[in-house]
C-alpha cells in the first residue's frame, strides 16, 4: 500500500485486526476492545487489546498498548502520519494519549455513550484548545464491535 490517503476499505480491513485483538482480550476475561496503530504506508506498527485484568494495570487499555508498541517500533514517541484504529470510541485517557502521540487520525467502531472522548461524552480528539487535532472516522464495523461488547456484558450480568 502506498502512502496515499486511506480508504473506507482500508479502515474496515484495519478494524478486522482490531476486532481480532478484542477477541484476545476475552481470553483473559477483559472487556473485548482491540486497537492497532497503522503507519502512513499501511504497515501495522502496534497492536493492543485490553489487558487490565491480565496485568492488574488500570492503564492497560488497548489503545495505550498499541500506541506504546508503535512508538517502540518507530523508535520515537511522535506517531505523525499514523492512524489509530480501535473497536470502541476512546476514553479520555486514550484520546489524550493519541493527541500527545500526535496521531492525526482515529478510526473507531462502536460509540461509548458512558465514557467516550471522541464526541459522545467529551471530544478530546477535536478540542481546539489543544496543540494537536485529530480527524475522526466513527462507526467503522460498528455492529461487530458493539456486538462483542453486548455479548460480554450480557454474560457478566447474568
Amino acid at each position: 500500500m502506498s502512502a496515499s490517503p486511506a480508504t473506507e476499505r482500508d479502515h474496515a480491513a484495519w478494524m478486522q485486526l482490531a476486532l481480532q485483538g478484542a477477541e484476545r482480550a476475552l481470553e483473559t476475561g477483559d472487556v473485548p476492545i482491540g486497537a492497532v496503530v497503522v503507519g502512513a504506508d499501511g504497515t501495522v506498527l502496534g497492536t493492543g487489546w485490553n489487558e487490565r485484568e491480565a496485568t492488574g494495570d488500570p492503564t492497560a487499555h488497548a489503545e495505550i498498548l498499541a500506541i506504546r508498541r508503535a512508538a517502540a517500533v518507530r523508535g520515537q514517541w511522535r506517531l505523525e502520519g499514523c492512524t489509530l484504529v480501535v473497536t470502541l470510541e476512546p476514553c479520555a485517557m486514550c484520546a489524550g494519549a493519541s493527541v500527545l502521540a500526535r496521531i492525526p487520525r482515529v478510526v473507531f467502531g462502536a460509540w461509548d455513550e458512558k465514557a467516550g472522548a471522541a464526541g459522545s461524552v467529551f471530544d478530546v480528539l477535536r478540542e481546539r484548545r489543544l496543540n494537536h487535532w485529530t480527524e475522526v472516522f466513527p462507526g467503522v464495523r460498528e455492529d461487530e464491535s458493539a456486538a462483542l461488547l453486548r455479548e460480554f456484558f450480557a454474560i457478566r450480568r447474568s
